[in-house]
């Protein structure tokens, strides 16, 4: 299954470990706050919509971040910005343990976004231009799933902070702990090039300018950029209406105590874990489309099931696994299906308004399901919203074409997506 690991040159190998890196430390740094949502509602006293709020502004400013960062990734290099990025995430997410007031909280959880997002664009679009087109979907999802590691990292490091130390002083050392990416970039440094596309294509044109901001709105990427973005909308929106609230809602609804609620999160990861690698898996088997549509169906069956049925706390434990199985699998084929959409000398920009567009948009789940969980239940509200989004996803995909096999090197400036 893994084999092909074998017949990567040094360069891919060592972008990916790069990569993989850059991920897994970027989902330590953004999930922390999800773990610590319960402690502020007791402790600071905010409303659930307030929390969602906090959780949606991260969001929402990884969306401008994702597009700057894209754009100054066709200028400068992949290789820099992502080096920027990384540097930038991790300090305003080490600045978020010092915050001492919702204001604060939310003006350091606004400004990690920027870095949030752009570590995502230069990062996809790296991997997706150093990996050959045959090996493009299989390496950029295995990839993706450091998210999964990361995001374990986070929940192992909650469970035992909160063990330790009283839950007034555990949150904020959550956060300091998140300076630790900014270690990546000394190795970024010294072993990972810029792509050998990237400095051709660099070679014979002039330096891009503030007007490559908006070059997703030309007539000629205009459709295939609203279609991508509707798309990755109801994707992220899904899944942020998850793993965003999943923590309270084992804490506060199902009334698990913090090792149990880590426990479960656990297996929620590690399903998580294992449809990383199937996505990665199955978008060079059989088609980005084709995964997609499997993951978002298999997210919508488990949400139904996981947020309505009457089910005990012993099968939540057992169903948390083909959740996360689900709901993460879409995200392996994602980088690579945007990078096959776009030609070379406007991949980084558009590829990064596409995703985090439609993550700013799909970060708005999160608030709603705050502010509705004040009326409802907050499983319900989950499982509303969720399968919204889910829905809008596959409704969207139908207008996207299949990418699988599409050499970058044969994308013109005058090709369609359709």
């Amino acid at each position: 299954m893994f084999a092909w690991m074998r017949d990567l040159n040094a360069r891919e190998r060592k972008t990916m470990s790069g990569c993989f890196g850059g991920w897994a430390l970027d989902a330590l740094d953004m999930q922390v706050y999800s773990f610590v949502i319960p402690t502020l509602l007791t402790v600071w006293g905010i409303t659930k919509g307030q929390a969602g709020t906090l959780g949606t502004v991260t969001l929402l400013m990884s969306a401008v971040g994702g597009w700057v960062a894209g754009t100054l990734s066709d200028r400068y290099g992949r290789v820099r910005v992502l080096q920027w990025t990384i540097l930038w995430f991790a300090f305003f997410t080490f600045l978020c343990g010092f915050a001492q007031d919702f204001g604060q909280l939310f003006l350091f959880r606004a400004l990690q976004g920027v870095g949030f997002g752009g570590e995502w664009a230069a990062g996809a679009v790296l991997m997706g231009e150093v990996i050959r087109d045959k090996y493009r979907g299989r390496a950029v999802g295995i990839v993706q799933s450091g998210y999964a590691i990361g995001w374990g990292a986070a929940a192992l490091l909650y469970t035992i902070l909160f063990a330790v130390f009283p839950e007034t002083l555990a949150w904020r050392i959550l956060f300091w702990i998140g300076l630790a990416p900014a270690l990546l970039v000394v190795w970024l440094r010294r072993h990972v090039e810029e792509p050998d596309i990237f400095l051709a294509q660099q070679a014979g044109r002039k330096p891009v300018g503030f007007s490559q901001l908006f070059v997703a709105f030309q007539p000629r990427y205009l459709p295939t950029t609203l279609k991508a973005t509707l798309m990755i909308t109801g994707a992220q929106g899904g899944v942020y209406c998850l793993i965003t609230w999943m923590p309270t809602y084992l804490k506060m609804t199902k009334h698990l105590s913090t090792t149990s609620t880590g426990g479960y999160l656990l297996v929620h990861i590690f399903g998580a874990f294992c449809g990383f690698v199937a996505g990665a898996l199955l978008s060079d088997g059989i088609g980005r489309k084709k995964t997609f549509l499997v993951s978002a169906t298999g997210s919508i069956l488990m949400i139904l099931v996981y947020m309505f049925a009457p089910i005990d706390n012993t099968t939540v434990f057992l169903l948390g696994f083909p959740l996360g199985f689900f709901a993460l699998m879409m995200f392996s084929p994602m980088g690579p299906f945007l990078s096959e959409l776009y030609p070379t000398e406007v991949r980084a920009t558009c590829q990064g308004f596409c995703y985090n567009a439609g993550r700013a948009a799909g970060a708005v789940f999160p608030a709603l399901v705050g502010f509705l969980s004040e009326r409802m239940a907050l499983g319900t509200a989950i499982g509303l919203y969720a399968f919204g989004a889910y829905a809008l996803m596959m409704l969207s995909l139908l207008a996207l074409p299949e990418t699988r096999g599409r050499s970058l090197n044969s994308i013109g400036t005058t090709d369609s997506a359709s």
